[in-house]
């Protein structure tokens, strides 16, 4: 299976723990429906849904919470990774 966009992958963690594509959308500042688009995309290439929609909510479903711990610990690993950069990037004072 080729890998889905991390984009997709980051605005799901979003939606997922805000429990709505209007709260994500706010908080990545993008639309509500960029948000929802992207995460329609991901569940096309996963082939699975990952959210249950309701009025004013979303749902995860039993994939979206088996995915989510991973992305958790994803997305933390590359911050980790990107935070060496930054403190190897800075200049060293004697």
């Amino acid at each position: 299976m080729k890998s889905p966009p991390l984009k997709g992958l980051w605005y799901f963690k979003t939606a997922a723990e805000l429990g709505s594509f209007k709260q994500a959308a706010e908080a990545l500042f993008v639309t509500q429906a960029a948000v929802s688009q992207q995460i329609r995309t991901l569940e096309q290439q996963l082939g699975c849904m990952l959210f249950e929609r309701q009025t004013r909510k979303v749902l995860l479903t039993q994939q979206g919470q088996d995915l989510l711990p991973y992305l958790h610990k994803a997305f933390g690993q590359m911050e980790m990774g990107l935070s060496t950069l930054k403190s190897e990037s800075q200049p060293k004072h004697h």
